[in-house]
Formats: C-alpha cells, sequence, structure tokens
C-alpha cells in the first residue's frame, strides 16, 4: 500500500495553493499553516511534509518574501506546477448578488475583480486570504456579505456560487513550486527540465554582464532572471535564475561553472522536469 503524500501549505483549506495540491496530488494530506514562514519551517523540520508554494502570479507579478524564505530555510524544488485562478463571488445559501453590500477577499483578488465590485456598488474589505474570507462569511451567515475565492472553497464551506469568473482579466495563473528538504534530481532524459539557483555577484564592475556570459556561449537559454535586495542593506543584491536544461547536461555544466567564477555564493535550488504549461504557446 502507498503511503499517502502530506503536504503543507499557507492559508485556510479551499485556497488555490489548496486546489494546487489536489491538481498534483489528489489523495494528499493536506495541513494549512497560518503564514509562509510557517509552512516553510514545517518542511525544514519534518521530513514527513514536502510544501507548496506560491511564486509568482502572470498578473500579480511575484509573490512577496518567497525569495527571502527560499535560501533562509535552504528546501529543494521538487516541481513546478501553474494553477488557473478562476475567482468566484459567494455568498450565503439563499443570498442573492443583489443583496451583497460588502465583498471580503485577498488584496490581489478584490483588485482583480474591480468590475463587479464597482458596478454592483460594493464596499471591499481586505483580508488575509481568499478562502479565509470564504470561511468567515460562512461563520457569519450574513446575507449582505460575500467572498471572492475559489470554487473549493465554497465547497468546503457550504456557500453559494453567485457568480463565478468574477476577474477582470482571463489568464490569471499562479506559479507554484512543490518543495521538500529532501535533495533529489530527476534522472537525465529525453524531456525538458528547469535548473534553478539563487546566486550572488562579487563586487567587480560588470559581474553580471560577466557571469550570464557563459550561458550564451554554451547555447543555455535563461529563462527567468530577478533580483531583490539582501535584507537590511541597500547595496548588496541576490540574484534568482531559471535555466532551460537539466544539471547533469554538459552545457548546463560548463554554464554554471563560468557563472560561479563570478559569485560569491552560489546555490542549486532544484531540478524538476519542465510543466506543460510552458508549450502551450
Amino acid at each position: 500500500m502507498t503511503e499517502k503524500i502530506k503536504i503543507a501549505f499557507q492559508g485556510e483549506k479551499g485556497a488555490y495553493s489548496h486546489l494546487a495540491i489536489l491538481e498534483i496530488f489528489p489523495n494528499a494530506e493536506v495541513k494549512a499553516c497560518s503564514s509562509f514562514e510557517e509552512t516553510f519551517r514545517l518542511g525544514k523540520e519534518n521530513l514527513e511534509y514536502k510544501i507548496i508554494i506560491p511564486i509568482e502570479n502572470s498578473l500579480a507579478g511575484r509573490v512577496a518574501d518567497i525569495h527571502y524564505l527560499i535560501p533562509k530555510y535552504k528546501l529543494q524544488i521538487h516541481a513546478e506546477h501553474f494553477q488557473k485562478v478562476t475567482h468566484n463571488l459567494l455568498g450565503v445559501k439563499g443570498s442573492t448578488i443583489e443583496e451583497i453590500r460588502t465583498v471580503r477577499s485577498h488584496s490581489q483578488a478584490i483588485g482583480q475583480c474591480q468590475k463587479i465590485i464597482l458596478n454592483n456598488k460594493l464596499k471591499s474589505i481586505i483580508s488575509a486570504d481568499t478562502a479565509g474570507s470564504a470561511k468567515f462569511i460562512a461563520e457569519k451567515k450574513d446575507k449582505s456579505e460575500a467572498a471572492i475565492a475559489s470554487e473549493l472553497a465554497a465547497k468546503i464551506y457550504n456557500l453559494k456560487i453567485l457568480k463565478t469568473n468574477v476577474e477582470d482579466e482571463s489568464g490569471n495563473v499562479t506559479r507554484f513550486f512543490v518543495m521538500g528538504k529532501e535533495s533529489k534530481h530527476p534522472e537525465l532524459k529525453d524531456k525538458k527540465y528547469i535548473t534553478s539557483c539563487i546566486f550572488k555577484l562579487k563586487s567587480i564592475p560588470a559581474a553580471l554582464y560577466k557571469a550570464l556570459g557563459g550561458f550564451a556561449t554554451n547555447g543555455v537559454n535563461l529563462c527567468k532572471l530577478e533580483s531583490f535586495s539582501v535584507k537590511n542593506t541597500f547595496d548588496q543584491v541576490n540574484f534568482y535564475i531559471d535555466i532551460e536544461g537539466h544539471i547533469e547536461s554538459p552545457s548546463v555544466q560548463k554554464a554554471l561553472e563560468e557563472l560561479g567564477f563570478h559569485t560569491q555564493k552560489l546555490d542549486v535550488l532544484g531540478v524538476y522536469e519542465a510543466h506543460p504549461f510552458r508549450f502551450k504557446n
């Protein structure tokens, strides 16, 4: 009998992270955590648990603080997942849109659903997360209050979906990482892979230009490059990169070797199969 996978996420049950878990691991045992810090700590201290973390959103950009927590807790990336986000206007059973006066949700969800809020002259209330908002209105049982959250949240908290697809723009997708304490790389096969790293450059002129030169000369595609300040400083920067290719590929090895010449520190965060979403367009 296969042991059930245990996965932790930030937020209440019914969050989009919970939805992503069910798409990847339908039979997983899930654990809700109150913060990203708590989620990372659990993954670090308990080998039984993997964690799932939102990294970036196609409309809102990268998720705050995650780039600081990844190097702090030194968990490895085991997989990536792209989750379509569909916002729904939820109310208690028996309510109608006409009765709604206030709507609560996470700040990003509120920002992404302005048309329905303005058209119905609703008062917005910012909450910590989408599913937590759904849980709140379910417990309060006030027909004048609604929440913006997932269909899964409506099911869990026995709420009525007043309207689906209430986001202003289509194409709302969040990228997630499945992470764990165990360091493991998939065997190199005839597949597409991503290698993710964080590095800090040496303090010399044109350091970034020199550091990235190895990717060009070795024919390795750099599909993401982001900088973020080292905490409590203004003059020190770390860089996060996603590379197309497996770390055991000779071209990737040569590119990373050259990168290493120009860095004070270089950490490989993980090697994992590229998600099919990358090749849809």
